[in-house]
């Protein structure tokens, strides 16, 4: 047996005639009987009573269209969905994101991917810095990484998808929080005081920013804590604990007792997406696709 057997009885059983059955099935109408008697022959059942007059179904044959019904239409479902998966438009996408991102571009990607693929079903994994989404890549446990540059690392295709000026977070009691919201910083003025980083040994891109930007502001940061989270970054500042040198998304997160200055420098973080060579499947294409506009 073979399913083109259960489509030509599905047809002939829903016609209740040859002829309508085998002009649906784009056939003559001869084989189409013959191929009805040889799935009898086989079934050892009479699954229809012909007449020169009409066609009606045995309660055998009642039955087994219920059932062959049920087959026929699983088989297309799962034909569909097979296209779909291959075509992009259906299957999971797990993205890894950098804590500042997460409050700014993630929510509105999550959105975006929802609208344009609502058969995807998106997971996300916030707050994970860079060295942990490229591990995360690797392991195939998240598809796409929206990380922090640079990113010295081989087998992974980079995308870049803006750059965010870099701003302070200060405690609101702190003397440079007075002014104009639009005031700006210059960042050796904060070299007495003490920053909330995060974690330094390899594990966060924006520990060495702030290195970087304090070396050129003629200082060496002194750091009081080194943190894994974006959020608590930020709770701690507001806890008048220290000051932090974050991207300007971060800002997004609307603290209590926590005042963003601009510093009053052109400096920068790039933000980008990561995947691993090789894996740019169709679904990876289309999810791109979407980050795109909303870059």
């Amino acid at each position: 047996m073979e399913l083109r057997h259960l489509r030509y009885f599905r047809a002939v059983a829903e016609e209740l005639h040859f002829g309508r059955a085998a002009h649906r099935l784009h056939m003559a109408q001869p084989p189409l009987s013959q191929q009805i008697r040889q799935l009898e022959d086989e079934l050892g059942v009479a699954l229809l009573v012909r007449s020169t007059r009409r066609v009606e179904l045995t309660p055998a044959g009642a039955d087994y269209l219920q059932r062959a019904v049920a087959i026929l239409d699983s088989v297309d479902a799962a034909s569909r969905q097979a296209q779909r998966i291959a075509d992009g438009r259906q299957g999971n996408l797990a993205i890894g994101c950098v804590g500042s991102a997460t409050y700014s571009l993630l929510p509105a990607l999550v959105r975006a991917l929802n609208d344009e693929l609502p058969d995807v079903d998106v997971s996300v994994r916030g707050e994970m810095l860079a060295p942990a989404q490229i591990a995360a890549l690797a392991a195939g446990d998240i598809d796409l990484a929206l990380l922090r540059m640079p990113v010295d690392t081989t087998g992974l295709q980079i995308e870049p998808i803006r750059c965010d000026r870099l701003i302070v977070a200060l405690p609101h009691d702190h003397p440079l929080a007075h002014g104009a919201p639009d005031a700006t910083v210059d960042l050796a003025l904060l070299a007495g005081d003490d920053f909330i980083v995060h974690a330094g040994g390899g594990k966060s891109i924006m520990h060495g920013v702030l290195s970087a930007a304090a070396g050129r502001a003629g200082f060496v940061p002194r750091i009081r804590h080194e943190v894994e989270e974006t959020s608590t970054l930020v709770t701690l500042v507001a806890a008048g604990v220290g000051v932090a040198l974050v991207p300007e998304p971060t800002s997004a997160l609307g603290v209590p007792g926590v005042v963003y200055r601009p510093l009053d420098t052109a400096d920068e973080v790039e933000l980008a997406v990561a995947f691993p060579d090789g894996r740019r499947t169709p679904l990876v294409d289309r999810a791109l696709s979407v980050l795109r506009t909303l870059s």
